[in-house]
């Protein structure tokens, strides 16, 4: 084990990636960097860090925001609750003064896992505590043939066992960024090539010629289609109607357009009887837009009114006041194909 340590330590010497938040050993920018990575590819990641440092330079500007402000320079990174829980999580720590170096109160902040605990720990203070991520399962797995599901409470504790064996005590940091990073960019999920690898020698996995089935995991995602109607009201004089999502669904916190969610493909004749007349436009018919859960099939019309009408649900805008709500990247992405987008062209919009 003390092996497999070294060698994972001296491939990181040699090919580690040169990242902002490696950089420092400032708890804030190494918990903003965590949560921002989760669900996110680093190349992604990366400008949505260093927006937030700039914005944010202090745990207390964060915590000192509203809501709407960080929701907005989060837009297009999806799972919102990760934003929402940063925002409280940074009002947490703010009252306590500091940022807190203890594991337990780390792991007690919204949002935070076992493993961003352990990294934000690790990182910061150099604590002995081992980092458990789909990278390091999937090394794990494979180099030692461990066949248990990683989605299994058997599987968890399992591997937290080794994972925490392995630890280099000594350099707690070194080895979890290591041991990442090997995961991220040598044992990656597929097109791996074993024979550039270090610990070929020693794998099990490569041995066996089961690289592609390690690890196992015992649950499938279950999807489920929801049908939505969007429409995009507007008047002669520029202004937009918009609602904000308050209910505890998908984009919470976010605004949107004119919104009538049906069990199935809604005939715009539906749609038409809740408005005014005016205008009516087909945008897109049938757009489908996928999240981890859930597939949106989506309509999208334009309607232009005359004036607006103050008796529609939500409230109107100017167009070019758009920029200043966060919207779901599902509308970002219809505006943009429906030629709608030249809102877009600021300074001020964070992506």
């Amino acid at each position: 084990m003390a092996d497999f340590a070294i060698k994972i330590e001296q491939w990181y010497k040699q090919h580690k990636r040169n990242l902002p938040w490696r950089e420092t050993t400032n708890p804030y920018y190494i918990w903003l960097s965590e949560i921002i990575l989760q669900q996110t590819r680093v190349e992604q990641g990366r400008g949505y860090y260093e927006r937030f440092v700039n914005t944010f330079p202090t745990v207390q500007a964060l915590a000192a925001a509203s809501e709407e402000q960080v929701l907005l320079l989060w837009q297009g990174l999806g799972y919102y609750s990760r934003a929402r829980n940063l925002h409280k999580a940074a009002q947490q720590i703010a009252s306590l003064g500091s940022f807190p170096s203890d594991y337990k109160t780390i792991l007690a902040l919204p949002g935070v896992g076992p493993y961003t605990a352990a990294a934000i720990v690790s990182f910061a203070y150099e604590q002995p505590y081992a980092v458990l991520d789909g990278n390091v399962y999937r090394v794990l797995s494979r180099y030692f043939g461990i066949e248990t599901p990683i989605d299994s409470t058997e599987g968890r504790k399992e591997f937290k066992t080794l994972a925490d064996e392995l630890l280099d005590k000594h350099h707690p940091a070194l080895y979890n960024q290591a041991i990442m990073d090997f995961g991220a960019l040598v044992c990656k999920p597929s097109g791996v090539d074993c024979a550039l690898c270090p610990l070929c020698d020693t794998c099990f996995a490569y041995a066996q010629n089961r690289v592609q089935q390690l690890p196992v995991k015992d649950k499938k995602i279950l999807q489920k289609t929801r049908w939505f109607s969007y429409v995009y009201v507007c008047d002669s004089e520029g202004n937009v109607l918009i609602c904000r999502r308050t209910r505890n669904d998908i984009w919470k916190g976010l605004y949107e357009f004119f919104l009538v969610e049906s069990l199935q493909e809604l005939p715009l004749s539906s749609l038409q009887c809740k408005f005014p007349k005016g205008q009516w436009t087909l945008l897109k018919q049938g757009f489908i837009h996928q999240l981890t859960h859930q597939r949106l099939a989506v309509n999208f019309y334009k309607l232009e009114l005359p004036k607006k009408d103050s008796s529609l649900q939500g409230f109107w805008v100017k167009k070019s006041e758009l920029q200043n709500y966060a919207l779901p990247q599902l509308l970002v992405k219809l505006m943009d194909n429906c030629c709608l987008a030249d809102y877009f062209q600021t300074n001020s919009r964070p992506i």
